[in-house]
Formats: C-alpha cells, structure tokens, sequence
C-alpha cells in the first residue's frame, strides 16, 4: 500500500530550524522526524512511499541521495574501507517518488499533484510528517476497510493543556475541567484514503475543509478513535518533549521499541 507524505510546509512555528531544512528534517536524535514516520510505516510492511515537496526540497532530496544503511546500522569495515558488512538487521529499504509540488500549495493540492501515483490503489495512506503516534495501524485499516467509506483519519486527544469552561449566559459556572478531562478531538494527521476522495476535491482548496465536509455530508468520512500515545512536532517545545523521551528510551511511535519492552 502507498504512503503520501506531505513534506512542503514551512514550518513557521519552529522557525530556528526551518529557516536551514524544510520541517520534516527537523531532526529527533540523530535523526529527521521524516525518518521515524517512514520507519513506523515500514514496521507495518508499507514501504512504498510519495512524497509531495516543497519548502527547501532540495535538501529532502539530497538526503535521500545520500542515504546508506550503513550510516544507520553497525558495521564492520574491512580491506581498507572496500569492504563493509553490516551488523544484525540493515534497516528496511523504501521505495520513495519524490515529486515537487509546490512551496505554497495547501495539502489538498499536494495530495492532487500525486493523484496519478496513487489512482490505481484500493486504499492509500497519507500522513502530515511532523506528528508521530503509537496507533497500531493494521488495527486503524482494519476498521476503515470494514466501514466500507472513502475516507479515515486519526482522531486524537490534544496534547496541549487548557482549561475548559462550561458556563451560563449571566456568567454563573456550571463546570471547569482541562482539556485532558474533556471528549475533545482533533485531526491526527494520519490518514487512508480511497482514490474516491479525489471526487470530492475541486482546484484550490483544503483537504480537510471544504472536500472533507462534502465526505460529511456524503456519510463517507469517518474517525479512527485512538487514546494511546500522539505528539505533533508545531515548536521547539515539542521537538524537546520528543528529545527528552528518545534519550530516555521511551520512543513508542516506533512499534518495534514498544515490543521489546512487552518481552
């Protein structure tokens, strides 16, 4: 199954970074976030990958270029550097088309300029690059095939904290609670998709505004719940919380980590 990852934002909100690399090179540890979605997906046997580009898409490019599993793998290095052999299992090799869509377009016409890479799939995966989740995803597909829709997302909890106000017109309170205590949802960001989705979408326009409510009012749109683990990328606040968790050892939007702990 193909993967869409939208990768030409301008990441105004983390600006000390994006100002250098577009914000899916924004880097967690040694590595880009870009590389720890692709990794997630791979886990789940998708390792076939579209890439809409933007911002800076030079530099994403270069870096896949440039890319060796020995760079992030053990190895031995034998006859003066000739021969290198690595050690355990070399990471999963993807399959990436890496398409320029444009710096300014919005999602929707990025996932239209790739229409053509994905027109032939039952289903297609799509992801906004700058969030990681523990979601299980056979699990979300599943419950989208069975549905039988045209479209899924990720319904999450949001990860900020405020605190929520339920009161009367004359002022008086009847409830305040934080957001974590709340039922409030948001967009994910992960996405499967049908090519159906296409028919909904017209030049110009927003994924999840304009097309997304004619999915509504179609009934071919539904949320996948999910209350495990989800942190988008937006700040540099972010990218620390990310940073503090990977040198702790906690990385739970790369399953294979998480299985390990279960042993």
């Amino acid at each position: 199954m193909k993967t869409v990852l939208f990768c030409g934002g301008l990441g105004t909100r983390i600006r000390d970074y994006s100002e250098n690399v577009p914000k899916p090179m924004v880097p967690i540890g040694h590595h880009p976030i870009l590389w720890h979605v692709m990794q997630y997906y791979s886990h789940y046997g998708h390792r076939d990958f579209v890439l809409c580009l933007g911002y800076k898409s030079n530099v994403i490019k270069q870096w896949f270029l440039d890319y060796k599993p020995t760079i992030h793998n053990d190895f031995t290095i034998s006859e003066h550097g000739s021969r290198v052999e690595v050690l355990g299992k070399a990471q999963d090799d993807w399959r990436a088309t890496l398409i320029d869509t444009g710096v300014w377009r919005n999602i929707g016409e990025r996932l239209w300029a790739v229409r053509e890479h994905v027109m032939g799939e039952e289903m297609f995966l799509a992801n906004y690059s700058d969030g990681l989740s523990d979601v299980v995803l056979p699990e979300m597909i599943d419950f989208f095939q069975k549905s039988g829709k045209a479209a899924c997302f990720l319904a999450v909890r949001p990860n900020f904290s405020y605190h929520l106000i339920d009161f009367a017109e004359n002022g008086q309170v009847r409830a305040f609670k934080t957001s974590h205590d709340s039922e409030t949802w948001i967009n994910g960001g992960y996405f499967i998709l049908t090519p159906k989705v296409f028919e909904y979408m017209r030049p110009g326009e927003e994924l999840v505004v304009e097309p997304f409510q004619r999915l509504i009012d179609d009934g071919q749109l539904v949320a996948y719940r999910h209350r495990g683990f989800w942190a988008s990328m937006d700040t540099l606040k972010d990218k620390q919380l990310l940073e503090d968790m990977l040198e702790k050892g906690k990385t739970p939007w790369l399953p294979w980590t998480k299985e390990q702990e279960r042993r």
